[in-house]
């Protein structure tokens, strides 16, 4: 693989967004390890809740090429409730198995709890059913409000966690096939 493209996907519709600003040091992570990073940030676009008896907006057109071309992706949640955003479900409702079958995601989840874990596992498990290769090395931050000082990650061992997430993306972004395919994905062909 020449250069390898990462796309990360901010799930955070908040203006000072601490999902938006981790994500940062994941796609810097990314671009340290060689890769060509380009960052989609949800809040930007203007996506209904999806319909598929609507046809695509160019927002939504954008997004499933931006997944579609990448090699890899990071998919940064904050946790609502124990889960993932409603934001990166509608988005990855938007894609589905053209844009992630056989891609490498890496997760990451922000929260203001201390266990963000639950809502990286729903989400493993949604990017599974597209037949994603999802990492089995994650990054979560917990108690964010805490983990920020002056805009930065203060705690070295955490940002090097989230920096962390990005390089192994790329180590792991030339992944084509995968055999066998998930469970899930078999049983997950639309309604």
């Amino acid at each position: 693989m020449q250069t390898p493209t990462v796309v990360g996907i901010a799930g955070s519709l908040r203006q000072e967004s601490f999902t938006r600003r981790t994500l940062a040091y994941a796609m810097q992570g990314a671009e340290n390890a060689g890769a060509k990073v380009t960052t989609v940030d949800l809040r930007d676009l203007s996506l209904p809740v999806y319909n598929p008896d609507d046809d695509l907006s160019e927002e939504g057109k954008y997004l499933k090429a931006a997944i579609n071309e990448a090699d890899a992706i990071i998919i940064a949640t904050p946790v609502y409730h124990g889960s993932y955003s409603s934001t990166i479900k509608n988005a990855i409702d938007y894609c589905g198995f053209d844009e992630f079958e056989n891609k490498t995601v890496g997760l990451l989840g922000v929260a203001g709890g201390r266990f963000p874990i639950t809502a990286l596992e729903h989400l493993r498990t949604v990017c599974r059913s597209v037949n994603a290769w999802v990492l089995p090395y994650q990054s979560a931050v917990p108690r964010v409000r805490g983990a920020f000082d002056n805009g930065e990650l203060a705690d070295p061992e955490l940002r090097e966690r989230v920096e962390t997430l990005g390089e192994k993306v790329v180590q792991y972004a030339a992944i084509r096939h995968i055999e066998p395919g998930s469970f899930e994905s078999q049983e997950n062909v639309g309604g």
